[in-house]
């Protein structure tokens, strides 16, 4: 677990950008090829796949697209142009005139029968006399004319009249003249004989005349109107769709599908290569100012960059290949992602990692619906791992991110189709995606941490037994320090739980912080037993370089032994930059009595200036984290409360104000995102659990006893 940390404070220097240059370069090169793989050519005609119109395999779309199909639409056109009937110039008005014309025609035509029948003849002249006004009807047709008196001709002329002039007005066309002519006996009234609607046909058919003509101009006009009113056909196309099987011959259709991926002839998709690779520049840019501006501490950490660029690559891969599925998206794991990162790094980075990869899925699969279920699903992930430091907190992870999932596709489903079967498949994808990625992420944050230098919280567990070496050597060679270190640990955690910071890394810290005192534990005034204190014999100067050096020390002890990398600044950074104010009081009055003069007086100060302040000081550097300004905290406050005589809660909370007033005075917490309210809290916490260590117990008679019959020995032997 690397420390966690909030701001960047200083500008971005020509360092940090070369280091952006070349992470930016190398991330956005690396997610754009696996983005756009799908843009590059893929050749098939030639290939043993396609041998002249027949394709010998089943050929599948590389890609989800939308394809303007000109052949289609083409079809689609011509069938609206056949759909367009003749035009014809017929009018109304038009056909009116010509009615009134013909009209005058027929009165002409039968004005000789009308004479034969009013005229008084015999049946022999009257015969001759119809005979010869309608020389052109047939013989039947004569017959039955002859055959009528004057009252039946009256009545079917007038019949005839009401048809011509009623078929006449209505559109004749000039192509259907025959069938509107051969049609006129069906008009005749029924109340007539046949014989005599025949005839009334006879004398009408050679009077009825088209009054409508085809129009090439106009039905040729109608047919381009309708052609362009055909919008131009479009077919959706996903991946791994079968464009035409093998064995099937390849239609006009076919062959516009396959060339447009490309198919037909080996061509890349530059338009759309371009399109991924500007997104992974727009993801990676927005990913690398986050760290730079919120997360220095990342920025500045290789491992920390290669591991979020191993990460969102791999994941933007696992959507690449299964984003053409309807299903299968859905049981990709990506929330592992953001469990991994939020274990390793931390949950803020985990969160715009996150937001970052369903962008990236959203793009990929083409729906903001899997963009929704892709981030919320890994935000309650985040929210629920905390740090995993234990197997359960992957169990409820998984939990919590099954029924998010649940929640998500029920969302969607009902806003939009309600496919119930479809439901069912989606949410059995969910609890898989959900199982999957807890797995996932629980059987690999071990391994990235191994292999990118990142402590993980089992490793950090793992350090925290009684059984680990250099624990065991403490015990057994240090037992003061060793006691001091457990101490430590426990303020250091509650403490780091009350501010939020790693309360595990904190205790692991302090359990190790002191390992450099096992190079000279006597030095050390909780490991002298009671015995002489080296530090009488020795000169202030002398002292503080040999309690300096405890630092170095473990610094070393730490590499020899392969603490992981995040526990060792803790040895360095715990003691800051602090003063050793007892020895540099014990300096300033050696340096009163080499010169001479009474204390107090300008002589004396002027002595006491002369002593350099910095040689008292330890190197540093000051704490870069909330939990390593705890640890220093932490040492300084039990090391104090435990020389107190009265260990009450007054007297402890005046020492662990004064404590912390100390280093805040001495700027040690510059360095470091802690603040007032900070301090605040750690304050309360170190005075709860010191009053827990320093609990009042009952004064039992038997210890009375014995503490009374030690003195009275302790008398004895000194009369003695």
């Amino acid at each position: 677990m690397l420390a966690r940390s909030t701001r960047h404070s200083g500008a971005f220097t020509r360092r940090d950008a070369l280091r952006g240059l070349i992470a930016a370069t190398l991330l956005v090169v690396t997610l754009g090829v696996a983005l756009g793989i799908d843009a590059l050519p893929a050749p098939l005609a030639g290939a043993g796949i396609i041998s002249g119109d027949v394709a010998l395999v089943d050929i599948q779309a590389p890609r989800a697209a939308t394809i303007p199909s000109e052949a289609a639409t083409e079809e689609r056109r011509e069938e609206a142009r056949r759909q367009v009937l003749p035009q014809y110039d017929y009018t109304f008005e038009r056909a009116q005139a010509i009615s009134e014309n013909q009209l005058v025609l027929f009165e002409e035509t039968v004005a000789p029968v009308d004479a034969a029948f009013n005229a008084i003849l015999t049946p022999e002249a009257r015969q001759m006399a119809l005979r010869s006004a309608l020389p052109d009807i047939s013989t039947q047709a004569h017959t039955t004319l002859a055959a009528m008196d004057r009252f039946e001709w009256t009545a079917l002329r007038g019949e005839m009249v009401r048809v011509l002039d009623q078929a006449q007005r209505g559109e004749v066309r000039d192509t259907l003249l025959a069938e509107a002519r051969g049609g006129l006996s069906t008009r005749i009234a029924t109340r007539f004989p046949a014989d005599q609607r025949a005839l009334a046909s006879e004398i009408l058919a050679p009077l009825l005349v088209a009054n409508s003509t085809f129009d090439a101009t106009a039905t040729e006009r109608g047919r381009l109107d309708a052609a362009s009113r055909v919008d131009q056909v479009r077919f959706t196309v996903q991946r791994g769709e079968v464009i035409v099987r093998a064995g099937e011959r390849l239609d006009d259709v076919a062959r516009e599908k396959l060339a447009f991926f490309g198919l037909l002839e080996p061509r890349a998709d530059p338009a759309r290569a371009v399109g991924w690779l500007l997104l992974a520049a727009l993801m990676v840019a927005l990913l690398l100012g986050w760290l730079w501006r919120f997360r220095p501490q990342f920025w500045h950490r290789t491992n920390a960059l290669l591991l979020l660029g191993l990460v969102l690559v791999a994941v933007a891969i696992a959507l690449k290949v299964t984003g053409d599925r309807s299903l299968v998206p859905f049981i990709v794991p990506t929330a592992a992602a953001g469990l991994i990162i939020a274990v390793l790094l931390d949950s803020s980075a985990a969160t715009i990692v996150m937001a970052i990869i369903a962008m990236l899925a959203g793009a990929i699969v083409g729906t903001v619906e899997f963009a929704t279920y892709v981030l919320v699903g890994g935000l309650v992930g985040i929210t629920v791992i905390r740090r995993g430091e234990r197997l359960g907190n992957f169990v409820q992870a998984a939990v919590a991110m099954a029924v998010v999932n649940l929640a998500v596709v029920t969302l969607f489903t009902l806003l939009g189709d309600r496919d119930i079967t479809g439901l069912a498949e989606l949410w059995g994808a969910g609890v898989v995606a959900a199982v999957g990625s807890a797995v996932a992420a629980a059987g690999s944050f071990v391994v990235l941490g191994n292999l990118f230098g990142i402590t993980t919280s089992f490793q950090l567990l793992e350090l925290a037994n009684p059984s680990q070496p250099l624990l065991r050597r403490l015990l057994l060679e240090t037992p003061g320090t060793y006691h001091h270190s457990l101490m430590v640990g426990n303020l250091a955690e509650r403490a780091a739980e009350a501010i939020d910071a790693d309360p595990l890394l904190a205790r692991v810290a302090a359990y190790y912080h002191d390992i450099g005192k096992l190079a000279n534990p006597l030095a050390f005034i909780e490991n002298q037993g009671g015995s002489e204190n080296v530090h009488d014999e020795l000169t202030p100067e002398q002292s503080v370089t040999l309690l300096k050096a405890h630092v170095a020390n473990g610094i070393d002890l730490a590499y020899h032994f392969k603490l992981p990398k995040a526990i060792i600044p803790f040895i360095p950074q715990h003691h800051g930059t602090a003063l050793m104010s007892y020895f540099y009081a014990r300096a300033k009055e050696k340096a009163v009595e080499a010169a001479g003069v009474r204390p107090g007086t300008p002589q004396a100060q002027a002595a006491e200036a002369s002593v350099d302040q910095s040689k008292y000081r330890h190197a540093g550097p000051k704490p870069q984290s909330k939990e390593a300004a705890i640890l220093m905290l932490a040492d300084g406050v039990e090391a104090s409360v435990r020389s107190l005589t009265a260990q009450d809660e007054p007297a402890i909370r005046t020492m662990v104000q004064r404590i912390i007033r100390e280093r805040l005075e001495e700027g040690q917490f510059d360095e470091c995102d802690l603040t007032l309210r900070d301090l605040e809290l750690i304050r309360e916490a170190f005075v709860q659990q010191l009053l827990g260590m320093y609990h009042r117990r009952i004064e039992y008679p038997q210890n009375k006893i014995v503490e009374i019959e030690s003195r009275r020995q302790e008398k004895s032997g000194t009369g003695a």
